[in-house]
């Protein structure tokens, strides 16, 4: 265990395993490259993704300020240095001064990280990310530079944030578990749940808001401001007259308050989204991209979901489109209460021999959806054939990159209009592979690394579509009316018949909120292992006899051990899961440790290095007898209680399987040590820039290294006054809404 002893703000609490908080210097960097396919485009739709790219990296730099008090300015730091020389450059300067290679590195390392993901805390995991260098020898790189000046003034205002560690800072979090800027620091759950209660009773989505709470003569007044471009008053399209100030007493505390409804929330940054969306239009291939792109510029100016969710339903309908693209608050996995959501856009090229895989899959989905666990009545009335497509990214713009994804997250469109799903081929390949493998035997290591990316493949398709794209939620219309019959539809985990589902106006996320998307992604998660036991599934992904068996084993080997590994994403101090895939992992994990009869055994042993080691098995004779039902006891009671809103009973058994603990074997609290000690750190991602050259669209690839991905972001947004500006405008704004 090491402490930073210059750093008082550490010191304030216990001592710190500060090795947990900072990139390991021997952390890599994947390009994506996206090259060949960029060449196979046409000039127009070359011309159609530089603009939406563009507009998905200026919507991105929003993430910087979801994320912490701290994280703009850090970036406006990196921004203005690397700008003004090359890196090759600062580090003779550094070294001058007598900053070692290894300290230069680890300050590289440090920068990469936080533009890989958008700030100082870890995508996946969100953990604070701090220095991996003591605080005099970063100061010195700093000072070294060229920009030394105009930096030291943002330096002086972030430098204690960026280095502490006290117990709200270590993790993003509400109230005193931890940071967000989603909610002013004085915010709690019970701010966050009056919120939701106001926003659901004026039907608005809190996908593209934020919370700010202060007082007016002794009232508690909360500001809910709204992601656009426009500032001005009106009604909001697609919402009505929300705008303005509003009298409101929440039966969850019962003292009257009031929300203003504001909007111009990033305003600057969301103007230059709209911009390029515009751009871009005029080089859409067809009128359904070009009405898609006109509702997102339309919602971004305005604020309104409503025309956001209507940009959507053009996007459904563009089946099979060449450039795919996605952009808007789109996933509420960082906000502490689940309902926000962060900016992100993307921009991919078809790959269309995997794609032709994934077709196959959505043209067996009807016959392969009744073998899941649950009553025919809890499935959609009407399976919604999806696009289903193999993508390789041009252009990610958001805190982190996914593998692959089910989207839009509207409840209402996916269930009665449809939904896509895209694998992104070029992350699995660059992003998955592993080196070194912990945690299995020799055997199992070797066919893991072998088959880990081909079975994953097969999991993220059969997750994505067969996962997130099935079941049913059950509603009560305002009229009156059931989405379901009553009389003859019945709760199979109480053989009775149903009385209370959702409401019109409620959703999937506003009523599990804080555990909905860890409990939808474990679904998810169940459904891929489940289905992999189809040799119909298998087939169609080209894997029979031998070959399928092997993908099979290694899909749920891989399930149980990231269920393991999942340990580095809990927190003991505050009982919290940080990640919500590797949460739901762990309950899998438990599941299958609970079927007993050997399917998974946990070991602790001792290293080749002397340590402590731990050795997990699967028994693949038993994955068919034991691990499929206690897989499919377990999914069916996690759709049902999806289906009817059944909050309760959903809660009590996801925190059950949740729960971290000692009581009995394997002792996971305890492994979780040694889980630290040996986890590898993840991959960053360079990507490529578009440019334009002419009347045409050029592109820049960047070496996979740190000083690549930096290079990349400087030259994604040149050195100049303007964009910093407005960066620094923004940040300067909300500063007093950030005191703790």
């Amino acid at each position: 265990m090491t402490c930073y002893r210059n750093e008082p703000k550490i010191l304030e609490t216990k001592m710190v395993d500060v090795s947990q908080y900072v990139l390991p210097t021997e952390t890599k960097v994947a390009f994506l490259d996206c090259e060949t396919a960029f060449k196979g485009l046409t000039d127009k739709e070359k011309l159609y993704a530089h603009y939406i790219s563009q507009a998905s990296w200026y919507g991105g730099l929003i993430c910087l300020f979801q994320t912490s008090p701290e994280s703009p300015g850090t970036y406006l730091l990196f921004h203005k240095l690397f700008g003004s020389q090359s890196v090759e450059e600062l580090q003779s300067a550094a070294e001058a001064q007598g900053v070692t290679k290894d300290e230069f590195h680890a300050f590289l390392i440090y920068a990469a990280g936080i533009l890989s993901n958008s700030g100082n805390y870890k995508s996946f995991g969100d953990s604070k990310i701090i220095p991996n260098l003591p605080k005099e020898k970063f100061e010195k790189i700093l000072m070294s530079s060229k920009a030394a000046k105009e930096i030291q003034g943002v330096w002086q205002e972030i430098s204690e944030r960026v280095y502490s560690l006290v117990d709200r800072q270590r993790e993003l979090g509400l109230g005193k578990k931890g940071t967000t800027t989603y909610y002013s620091s004085n915010c709690d759950l019970v701010d966050a749940k009056v919120a939701q209660e106001f926003m659901s009773a004026k039907d608005i989505s809190p996908y593209n808001t934020r919370l700010f709470k202060t007082q007016e003569n002794g009232k508690v007044v909360y500001e809910v401001r709204l992601a656009s471009s426009s500032s001005a008053d009106g009604d909001l399209p697609g919402v009505g007259a929300v705008l303005g100030s509003h009298d409101f007493t929440p039966k969850e505390t019962g003292t009257p308050c009031v929300f203003k409804v504001t909007r111009g929330d990033y305003s600057d940054l969301m103007a230059l989204v709209v911009e390029n969306l515009t751009k871009a239009e005029k080089y859409a291939v067809n009128e359904m991209e070009k009405k898609m792109l006109s509702e997102y510029a339309k919602s971004f100016t305005t604020g309104s979901i409503p025309q956001h969710k209507e940009g959507s339903r053009y996007w459904i309908k563009n089946k099979g489109p060449i450039v795919e693209t996605y952009i808007g608050f789109i996933e509420s996995y960082r906000d502490p209460f689940g309902l926000r959501g962060e900016f992100e856009g993307f921009v991919a090229v078809v790959n269309k021999e995997m794609s032709a895989k994934f077709a196959e899959l959505v043209n067996q989905a009807e016959h392969l959806l009744p073998l899941l666990p649950w009553p025919a009545a809890f499935e959609k009335d009407k399976f919604l054939r999806p696009d289903f497509t193999s993508l390789d990214v041009l252009t990610f713009a958001g805190s982190g990159i996914p593998a692959g994804i089910n989207i839009p997250n509207y409840d209402d469109i996916r269930q009665d209009e449809g939904f896509k799903n895209v694998s992104l081929g070029n992350v699995l390949t660059a992003g998955y592979k592993e080196d070194k493998v912990s945690f299995l035997d020799p055997k199992d290591a070797e066919l893991f690394i072998k088959l880990k990316i081909q079975s994953f493949e097969v999991q993220v398709g059969l997750h994505e579509l067969l996962g997130h794209g099935s079941g049913k939620l059950f509603i009560k219309n305002a009229d009156g009316s059931y989405n379901f019959d009553q009389e003859s539809v019945v709760n199979p985990e109480t053989k009775e018949k149903i009385t209370d589902c959702y409401n019109e106006n409620e959703t999937w996320d506003s009523k599990f909120s804080v555990i909905s998307s860890s409990y939808e992604e474990c679904r998810a998660e169940c459904v891929g292992i489940y289905l992999c036991l189809s040799t119909d599934a298998l087939r169609i992904f080209g894997y029979t006899d031998d070959s399928a068996d092997d993908i099979i084993y290694v899909n749920w080997l891989s399930m149980a051990r990231s269920g393991l590994l999942a340990l580095e994403f809990y927190s003991p101090e505050t009982g919290a899961w940080r990640q919500a895939h590797m949460q739901a992992r762990f309950c899998i994990l438990r599941v299958m440790l609970e079927a007993g009869q050997g399917l998974v055994t946990i070991t602790k042993t001792t290293g080749d290095d002397g340590k402590e080691d731990i050795l997990l098995k699967l028994d693949r004779s038993k994955i068919i007898g034991v691990g499929k039902p206690a897989i499919g006891n377990f999914l069916r009671k996690l759709q049902v209680y999806k289906s009817l809103g059944d909050v309760d009973s959903g809660k009590k058994m996801y925190d059950y399987y949740s729960d971290v603990h000692d009581r009995e074997e394997p002792h996971f609290l305890s492994l979780r040590s040694t889980v630290l000690d040996r986890k590898q750190p993840r991959r960053m991602f360079a990507q490529h820039n578009t440019v334009l050259e002419g009347d045409k669209v050029g592109l820049k690839n960047y070496e996979a290294t740190a000083s690549g991905l930096i290079q990349s972001w400087m030259e994604r947004f040149p050195a100049g006054a303007d964009l910093d500006q407005k960066l620094t405008n923004l940040w300067q704004k909300e500063k007093p809404f950030f005191t703790d």
